[in-house]
């Protein structure tokens, strides 16, 4: 039996065809360990035992108690964030079940002899061989992350968030799905703002711990400032703000994130981060990732994280803001939609990562496989339905669920802190896709209902201020401190990228050369991203 890291929020199943004597429970072709006790209960009948977590709220002994009486529909009801599995002792059928928005992982090997599911893509290693796939490696050269139900191996899964898979019999329910619901005839802002601010302060006040401090992390844009200054309102206990800089001489929104502590009477702690603890910390945040994620602000979401384990174990976050209220309107989509170019492309360019350089970056072989494979993001990408609505269902489904959430849920549970994000909460999510879309985009003014629910709990120039987004400064990091080092990563011929990507390019942009438009350090960071992923997890 392989090593298993028996972290307190960490499991194991086992199902098959499998060897049962290190199990901390099991039952005919059923294996079980986990970290902690509270990972397992048992129905009142002792039919059913569930393995797994869900945070705040109910906890697993409530959720087998209600499946009993109620089957799969009680997932319904459940606003938390969840991933667990559920076996029935009468009919050997497990469930495999994950919350509807994503916010917590689950993956399964597909050797249909027996398989192995987890909440961590790590406690599978053994189960599978390391071969990378293909697909989700044009895919992560695209987004940044690997979206659907792919993952960077071949031999395992991710279950889509909404989802039950059972076992053995390999049917998948979907029990919670992100759809368009804007069909009301009401359109009044005011509504739908007073609807969200009622439910903005329940959300919030149900992820607040009680009796013991908070944190949150503060960007001072709008979304973490709503976070932050409904925390400050509602908790008996005291709010610590934490913010990130790269040095003085950087642009920087501590202005912005200062007047929200200041207004709403917060300690407001500061981070600086250096160019060298980018380079020095990005292993270990690979290291920590289920699938590799090439945003650049891992590192500072990791740091900041051992920064707030010192004071508190429960951090908020604004995560969510943009895909539910109106981050995905950018340019080439909306060019898209002007001149009537590929809608797939214009989606895939909106990252501005990789995706008109695959023909060049991957190996000819690798591209000769991959070039005509649909994305996992299509066929809701041509779907008939409002254009912008379509983009913001996207964005919860797969960037949400494979990127932010899972970032979060990785990043802070490896220092042991809890991360909650109340603006990716099922009824929020509901609520966002329940509006006309002029209440989230309202011309050239996006977010507009989320403003107008916060304006009287921020100051006036956080309400109207442009979103800038958290600018890491990864080109000057490759141009003046990370070159040499990323190019002997890189262009090294023992380099685990070296079978799939080609040198002569990686080289090219290392030289900077032809990059009028300054993209080629996101793309590095991209490569030197999934370079360390490789070599931590194989």
């Amino acid at each position: 039996m392989a090593h298993f890291p028996l972290t307190k929020t960490n499991w194991l199943v086992g199902f098959g065809k499998i060897p049962t004597k290190n199990a901390i429970w099991h039952d005919q072709d059923l294996f079980a360990t986990f970290g902690s006790p509270s990972s397992m209960a048992f129905s009142a009948s002792k039919r059913f035992v569930i393995v797994g977590e869900i945070t705040k709220g109910l906890n697993l002994n409530d959720i087998v108690q209600m499946w009993e009486k109620d089957g799969r529909e009680c997932l319904r009801n459940i606003y938390s964030f969840f991933a667990f599995v559920i076996w029935d002792c009468e009919k050997h059928q497990l469930h495999l079940c994950r919350d509807g928005v994503g916010g917590k992982t689950l993956y399964y090997t597909t050797d249909h002899s027996s398989w192995w599911i987890a909440p961590c893509l790590q406690s599978l290693r053994p189960y599978h061989q390391a071969e990378i796939d293909p697909f989700a490696l044009r895919d992560y050269l695209c987004c940044a992350f690997v979206p659907g139900e792919r993952t960077m191996w071949k031999g395992v899964k991710e279950l889509s968030a909404g989802n039950i898979l059972t076992l053995p019999q390999l049917e998948t329910n979907v029990f919670w799905r992100i759809e368009d619901k804007s069909k009301s005839e009401i359109e009044d802002m005011g509504y739908y703002a007073d609807r969200l601010r009622h439910l903005l302060l329940q959300v919030v006040r149900e992820n607040l711990p009680e009796h013991e401090k908070v944190g949150v992390f503060l960007s001072g844009g709008l979304d973490s400032s709503a976070v932050a200054a409904l925390s400050a309102k509602i908790h008996q206990q005291e709010v610590i703000a934490y913010s990130i800089h790269f040095g003085k001489d950087l642009p920087n929104e501590l202005e912005f994130s200062g007047l929200v502590a200041q207004h709403c009477d917060l300690e407001h702690q500061l981070l600086e981060i250096s160019f060298r603890d980018m380079w020095k910390f990005l292993p270990e945040a690979m290291a920590l990732l289920d699938d590799p994620i090439g945003d650049p602000l891992t590192v500072p979401n990791l740091l900041l994280a051992k920064l707030a384990k010192q004071s508190v174990s429960i951090i908020l976050n604004g995560e969510g803001g943009d895909p539910c209220f109106g981050g995905p309107k950018n340019q080439p989509m909306l060019l898209n939609q002007v001149y009537g170019g590929n809608l797939n492309t214009s989606y895939l360019r909106s990252f501005q990562k990789c995706a008109d350089d695959l023909p060049q970056l991957l190996k000819p072989e690798i591209w000769e496989l991959v070039k005509d494979q649909p994305f996992f993001f299509e066929p809701d990408l041509n779907s008939d339905m409002d254009f912008l609505q379509k983009l913001f269902m996207i964005n919860i489904k797969f960037k949400g669920a494979d990127h932010i959430l899972t970032k979060v849920n990785n990043l802070l549970g490896a220092v042991d802190i809890e991360g909650r994000s109340p603006l990716f909460d099922p009824r929020i999510v509901d609520l966002s896709l329940s509006m006309p879309i002029n209440c989230k985009v309202a011309g050239a003014i996006e977010k507009s209902v989320l403003k107008q629910a916060m304006i009287d709990f921020l100051p006036t120039e956080i309400i109207h201020r442009p979103k800038s987004g958290m600018m890491v400064p990864v080109q000057l990091g490759f141009q003046k401190y990370w070159n040499k080092q990323a190019k002997d990563l890189l262009l090294s011929k023992n380099a685990a990228i070296a079978p799939y990507l080609q040198t002569e390019t990686i080289r090219s942009w290392l030289n900077y050369q032809g990059d009028p438009w300054k993209r080629y350090g996101v793309k590095l960071w991209l490569l030197v991203s999934l370079e360390l992923w490789i070599q931590k997890h194989r």
